[in-house]
């Protein structure tokens, strides 16, 4: 089939890729030259600058040319299409509303293209953004309005965790289409055939509502986990003494009814989605005037849980950050990936900088660039307090104190690390319950304060 996906970011280049491997004839456009022009290059590098997914690059490679195109004008692949797919910036609004104004702007441009096209074969507009519940039917309007025919709607969201979105593509747990006749559920059924009546990947067909609300429901449960493992098994942790938090966790997810996924206590979780679609949901239900008050309370224990540990340190350890040095391990939302947006090391580093610190000294294996431009001293002269480092070891060096904020596996069990390259007293900050054999440092006379813990220091 031959496959148009308009809006080449992480989600739309992945899902071209892969759907490139089955064969399929599939262009990927986007209004971005440069973006563009590193995708055609087919060189790791240029790739991993805009989209940084473990085997992406390579199936680009393998691809490029063959099954798959790259292109930043969309007018003269139009014809003969069979599916467009939609995979386009939906941010939010201050007030959480869905901004639609990027994916608008780009269905306008494609109802014109299709109103004036040719080849009149039944086009399917199969939307992947994440966008507000009854988005379908306003994309038929816009359709009506341009008097484009033979071309209808579909929702088809996409559930891709960053750091493993190839994996996923190629083996998601559910595929979900949203459809409103059985023409084209069979033609969406023709993209994704490998999925069709597969043993272990379930693939749901319902209407196009549906759909879209499965996607903002799936995610904001996701976030419920998290922040109930952090609205209420770290703070049991953090306020009671001998409260071993791997033994809490073990004990209440040996229940099969209890899920493991995100019984895990943090600094918080970022990414493009989690905060954008449940602030989108709360204003969707507010505007029907239904209550929101536990999805409100998820949001603001995700928002408190970024920078917390910050005000701990100062009335737990009788921390001054004031003139002190910092070193950042951790810029990206996760691990495995170059995304910062949303990323709780946004937050930290926003409250040091309130704090009065001297200097941030930052290190990512992946974010360094995107961190770069983010804080970009045009934005905020005091970005010029935070430094780049190649290593964990040069970050620390000269710090006075240590903040992990990211989860990278690199990061874990460093105690040695700490050991040779600063000297007590000292703190360590940890977001993400990095260092299993605090004790031993704590031994040693530096100061150990994570999520979940009450603050620990030699007595």
């Amino acid at each position: 089939m031959k496959i148009i996906v308009v809006g080449a970011g992480f989600v739309g280049v992945t899902h071209a890729a892969v759907c490139s491997e089955y064969g399929h004839e599939v262009y990927a456009y986007d209004i971005d030259k440069q973006r563009i022009a590193a995708y055609q290059s087919g060189e790791s590098k240029q790739i991993e600058h805009y989209v940084n997914e473990p085997g992406l690059a390579t199936i680009i490679e393998e691809n490029l040319g063959r099954y798959l195109f790259f292109s930043d004008d969309i007018a003269p692949i139009i014809e003969g299409t069979d599916a467009i797919f939609l995979c386009l910036p939906t941010p939010s609004k201050l007030d959480g509303s869905t901004d639609l104004t990027y994916y608008l702007r780009a269905v306008h441009h494609i109802a014109t293209l299709l109103a004036r096209r040719k080849d009149m074969r039944h086009v399917v507009l199969i939307n992947k953004s994440t966008v507000p519940i009854g988005t379908v039917r306003l994309l038929e309007r816009v359709l009506c309005e341009y008097q484009v025919s033979n071309v209808s709607v579909a929702s088809n969201p996409e559930f891709l965790p960053e750091g493993n979105a190839v994996e996923k593509s190629r083996r998601p747990d559910r595929v979900l289409v949203g459809a409103d006749t059985q023409e084209d559920f069979l033609i969406i059924q023709r993209i994704y055939s490998q999925f069709i009546n597969h043993v272990r990947i379930r693939y749901i067909e319902t209407n196009p509502e549906t759909a879209e609300a499965i996607k903002y429901v799936a995610n904001t449960l996701l976030l419920t986990y998290i922040s109930f493992w952090n609205g209420v098994a770290a703070r049991v942790g953090e306020a009671f003494s001998n409260i071993h938090m791997e033994d809490l966790k073990l004990g209440v997810t040996a229940d099969s009814r209890i899920s493991t996924w995100g019984s895990y206590v943090s600094n918080g979780a970022g990414g493009s989605c989690f905060s954008k679609d449940i602030q989108s949901l709360i204003y969707q239900l507010k505007s029907t005037g239904q209550s929101t008050d536990l999805l409100q309370s998820v949001f603001n224990i995700n928002e408190y849980q970024k920078t917390y540990l910050i005000d701990r340190a100062e009335y737990e350890a009788g921390i001054t950050f004031n003139r002190k040095t910092v070193a950042l391990l951790g810029l990206a939302f996760k691990q495995r990936t170059n995304d910062m947006r949303e990323a709780s090391s946004l937050k930290v580093v926003e409250a040091l900088l309130g704090r009065g610190v001297r200097a941030i000294r930052a290190y990512d294996p992946m974010a360094l660039r995107e961190a770069q431009k983010i804080f970009s001293t045009e934005q905020n002269q005091l970005y010029e307090k935070i430094s780049y480092h190649s290593s964990v070891r040069e970050a620390l060096q000269e710090s006075d104190m240590l903040f992990i904020s990211t989860d990278w596996e690199e990061f874990r069990g460093l105690s040695r690390t700490i050991e040779q390259t600063v000297s007590p007293p000292y703190l360590i900050i940890d977001g993400r319950r990095m260092i299993p054999d605090y004790q031993q440092l704590v031994a040693a006379g530096y100061g150990y304060l994570a999520v979940g813990s009450p603050f620990y220091k030699k007595e």
